[in-house]
């Protein structure tokens, strides 16, 4: 059956009513769900462990005697590691290897504390200390993903939170030993098998046995973010999560096999990803077209593909790559891949993705698992304003101020002066009376 994906071309006089019909996506979340997860929150602040052990029997369908039962031990976690093959114990510790040792560069680039002295003698800085206390959630219904793992708990280990408090769903009380290992590997400090609004709930409140966290990282389900959105000011998130998204612009220089399995990479997640191919090479785009067609058959989750790719892709015919970079920083995708001869070239151009992958060998599923830097990234055209999860989420800053007497006779005037002009006369006579 042939694959209904829309083919767009920049030419076309309908092309930008056409091209917000691709953009769309209603992020507004349905009212039943909102409400469930009001009543779900408000029961386990109201009754905390017991509404937990309630809702993951009557959600999971695991049923727990006690909340003893619902946490991983250390020593679980550890065996897990002997539990998996060596290619995944081997993987899995190359990935960590990797994702710790970019994270700890971008602490010593981003993320340190810094003072100096002024003209006055007056001491002025920056104080950077790390989370006390942090809480990952780890999807865990449909399928694993110990990558999630080292991508949250990585970065909060490598800031130097005190505490990583885990909590991943374990529907059908099923644990899989790879998650476990990954927790294991990334530093992870309490393991809980909690999932939904209700494992959210416990993080941001904190019941007799789960931890209070200062913050919650990590993706989930519709109930999950909804969840996050509601306990937020309470706990601090690190994003709102929407679909998957991959943005291609290619040169024409690169196989389209490799191309269309890119594509695939996003769509493969769900029905709601968007994957996207731009390019001036309209030959090029046609058999990009013709290995979608060849390849999707040979996958498992060639429907899943179908649908997103029908639903939310495009293939993008443009009169040059200057205009896709224009058309892509319209777009600002959670994953950008540059497949062109001279990625650096247009790399300049590109001021909006959560992720840029340069150049032909760089597939966006490295990203994923194992490049090094953090897979959780800003979706739905937040990568205008909003950072990949990264290290600086797990610290904070404080401004440090040591006026000198020299430095007070200088600054008071201009602060009583300022503070005058706002009607706040103590705030001016705080200064002026440390004059002399």
């Amino acid at each position: 059956m042939t694959l209904a994906l829309r083919g767009l071309s920049t030419a076309s006089p309908d092309f930008e009513t056409e091209f917000q019909r691709v953009l769309h996506w209603s992020a507004e979340t349905d009212a039943t769900i909102e409400t469930r997860v009001a009543d779900i929150i408000a029961d386990v602040r109201a009754h905390g462990d017991a509404a937990l052990l309630d809702l993951t029997a009557r959600l999971d369908g695991v049923h727990a005697a006690d909340m003893a039962a619902l946490e991983i031990g250390a020593d679980e976690l550890r065996a897990a590691l002997d539990l998996i093959t060596p290619a995944q114990r081997q993987a899995l510790q190359a990935a960590a290897a990797r994702v710790r040792s970019y994270h700890q560069r971008q602490l010593d680039a981003c993320c340190r504390s810094w003072q100096y002295r002024d003209d006055d003698g007056s001491l002025l800085g920056q104080k950077v200390t790390p989370l006390d206390r942090v809480g990952i959630y780890v999807p865990g219904g449909k399928a694993a993903y110990p990558s999630s793992v080292l991508m949250n708990a990585i970065p909060a280990q490598v800031a130097g939170v005190g505490e990583i408090i885990m909590v991943v769903p374990t529907p059908g009380g099923e644990r899989n030993a790879l998650v476990l290992a990954a927790a294991h590997v990334a530093g992870a400090t309490r393991v809980f098998t909690l999932g939904g609004a209700q494992a959210v709930a416990a993080l941001a409140y904190g019941t007799a046995t789960v931890p209070r966290v200062d913050k919650i990282t990590g993706p989930g389900n519709a109930y999950v973010a909804s969840a996050k959105r509601r306990v937020f000011g309470q706990v601090g998130i690190d994003m709102i999560a929407g679909p998957s998204e991959i943005l291609v612009l290619a040169d024409g220089s690169t196989l389209p096999d490799w191309v269309a399995m890119d594509l695939f990479s996003q769509a493969e997640h769900d029905e709601l990803a968007q994957s996207i191919l731009l390019s001036p090479d309209a030959a090029y785009i046609a058999a990009v077209r013709q290995a979608i067609e060849r390849l999707l058959p040979s996958l498992p989750r060639q429907a899943v593909i179908r649908a997103s790719l029908e639903g939310r892709g495009a293939l993008i015919h443009t009169r040059s790559m200057q205009e896709a970079c224009d058309i892509s920083n319209r777009i600002a995708p959670e994953h950008l891949e540059i497949s062109s001869a001279d990625p650096h070239r247009w790399e300049p151009l590109l001021r909006h993705a959560g992720a840029i992958f340069l150049g032909a060998f760089t597939s966006e599923s490295l990203g994923d698992y194992c490049a090094g830097p953090n897979h959780v990234l800003p979706t739905s055209g937040t990568a205008r304003f909003s950072s990949p999860l990264g290290v600086y989420d797990f610290i904070k800053r404080s401004s440090l101020i040591e006026v000198s007497e020299a430095g007070a006779q200088r600054l008071g005037p201009i602060a009583a002066e300022l503070a005058y002009g706002e009607g706040l006369q103590a705030h001016a006579r705080a200064a002026e009376l440390r004059l002399v």
